[in-house]
């Protein structure tokens, strides 16, 4: 594919938690740190999402007394994985990944910050109403097309990439540059959805 003027890349999630020695680490996870650095070399625009739970969030395990990480509750925007404590503000664990070229970014979404409802997309809060604000940022800017790398294949970045779709922009996911959690088949579920809803999945960008 070819970089456009009016493309974004949006990096999600790549923290210090979802890396390997983390709270909650995707394997592999700090490998696509380089791949990212590189395509960010390669944008006019960069942006970031960050997971910025406070303590006691509700989508934790530690928050739900008898419950074990990765079970599913029901809250009252529907099912929720609970997930051992991460990306807690302030905290190391929240934190970009230190070989994480950042500069370039021009925008920071942190998402996750309200303690009773988790957001897996850049777009919306889990409720699939509540907007983080960026879709308005995008359109002002007039970015068309999202490309997409991080974590985790299977819930950020899928989640972030579907809702691109439902509003209208162009979505591709750079798979290079993601790696999945996998829990109970999930990557496939989300490669098939993204594929339903019209995003490009791309192995890189030479």
């Amino acid at each position: 594919m070819t970089i456009r003027p009016d493309d974004l890349l949006l990096v999600i999630d790549v923290q210090n938690d979802f890396c390997p020695g983390g709270a909650l680490a995707v394997a592999d996870g700090d490998a696509v740190v380089p791949v990212i650095n590189r395509l960010a070399e390669r944008f006019d625009h960069v942006a970031l999402t960050q997971d910025w739970h406070p303590a006691g969030h509700s989508s934790f395990a530690s928050s739900h007394p008898g419950a074990a990480p990765f079970s599913t509750v029901t809250m009252p925007y529907g099912p929720q994985t609970l997930w051992p404590d991460h990306c807690v503000q302030g905290t190391p664990g929240a934190a970009f990944h230190s070989q994480l070229a950042t500069d370039r970014a021009e925008l920071v979404i942190r998402k996750g910050f309200r303690t009773a409802i988790d957001s897996y997309s850049a777009f919306f809060e889990n409720d699939r109403t509540t907007p983080t604000g960026l879709a308005g940022y995008l359109r002002e800017r007039g970015l068309t097309r999202i490309v997409m790398a991080g974590l985790a294949t299977d819930y950020c970045v899928h989640y972030s990439a579907l809702d691109a779709r439902r509003l209208g922009f162009e979505a591709t996911v750079v798979l290079s540059g993601c790696r999945a959690i996998d829990l109970a088949g999930s990557l496939a579920t989300a490669t098939t959805a993204m594929l339903a809803a019209g995003v490009v999945l791309v192995d890189d960008i030479a």
